[in-house]
């Protein structure tokens, strides 16, 4: 059994979907399969930019993951198209730079959420998941840190609230 179109779709935006956006894909991915619900979510990651279409995350990432048993090595990077906006209800950005481009882009007819991952965890003090690219592999532990938590929060909202009111 697969996702229907008439499930909920979550989809996490960063710059280049090799960092952020797909650690946040493969998070949420693992929770809901914990949860047994994965089945009737959509869950995918794209990115603003193209820079990195169709190459996997960057390996800091795939590794940071893979030392929490998440794999994303299968991922394969995307640009958001504005099919995107019918496709998911929960449209997430990891900070205000790429949620400013998504505002740009979203279509009038758009009834969805369009916000910041972080807004699901205000616990955590911060808004914006940082980029971890130019650092290390503290960088990437951070942002896993950051997004396990919000991811966490996400899927007990969706829980409750499946479509955006």
């Amino acid at each position: 059994m697969g996702v229907a179109e008439d499930d909920p779709g979550v989809l996490f935006v960063c710059l280049g979907n090799i960092c952020r956006s797909p650690t946040a894909e493969g998070v949420f991915r693992a929770l809901a399969e914990r949860a047994g619900i994965a089945e009737r979510i959509r869950i995918d990651s794209a990115g603003t930019g193209d820079w990195h279409v169709g190459r996997p995350p960057d390996p800091r990432a795939i590794a940071a993951a893979r030392n929490r048993g998440i794999e994303l090595g299968h991922l394969r990077g995307r640009q958001v198209t504005a099919a995107d906006f019918a496709r998911f209800d929960w449209i997430l950005a990891m900070d205000r730079y790429n949620l400013r481009t998504l505002r740009a882009m979203q279509p009038s007819s758009f009834r969805g959420h369009l916000g910041l991952l972080l807004d699901f965890a205000p616990e955590l003090g911060v808004s914006e998941v940082p980029d971890p690219y130019a650092g290390d592999a503290s960088d990437f532990d951070h942002v896993l840190d950051l997004i396990e938590r919000a991811s966490a929060a996400l899927l007990t909202h969706l829980r409750v609230n499946p479509v955006p009111r």
